[in-house]
């Protein structure tokens, strides 16, 4: 199904993005899993056009996962107060209306939630230049 090339591409690409992991900020992090949950969506979009059951599944699955497992999971509740609370509101949100993506079909709640994930990544880029100072400060 895959020439021996193609093969050593993935490989080359696991091992990038494994190396830009773990020289990661965190604040990177972040911005990295939000641009791996919106490459998923945009994977599921692609899949729902198709009619490829199955991939769509999958790709809703890894934006799930990303979401809950990710972005979530990082939030520190007591530390963020009330901002990290709405953002855990929002995340939740967000994997519900995917859910009913996939049960739906329905093209539109992907392309919601992406729109809901780019302004939260386009905010997250934006405190970039505040976080190094920050850290260089601390340093």
């Amino acid at each position: 199904m895959y020439s021996p090339g193609q093969a050593g591409a993935n490989a080359y690409a696991r091992v990038g993005v494994q190396t830009d992991v773990m020289g990661a900020s965190p604040h990177r992090l972040i911005v990295m899993l939000y641009q791996g949950a919106r490459q998923a969506i945009a994977q599921a979009r692609m899949f729902m056009q198709q009619n490829n059951i199955g991939g769509r599944g999958m790709a809703i699955s890894k934006v799930i996962g990303i979401i809950e497992s990710g972005l979530q999971e990082s939030l520190n509740k007591e530390a963020g107060g009330e901002i990290a609370k709405r953002l855990d509101a929002l995340y939740a949100y967000m994997s519900r209306r995917l859910l009913e993506a996939n049960l739906n079909q329905d093209e539109a709640m992907l392309v919601e939630v992406d729109n809901l994930l780019a302004t939260l990544e386009e905010a997250w880029v934006g405190i970039g230049p505040e976080v190094a100072q920050m850290a260089a400060a601390t340093v």
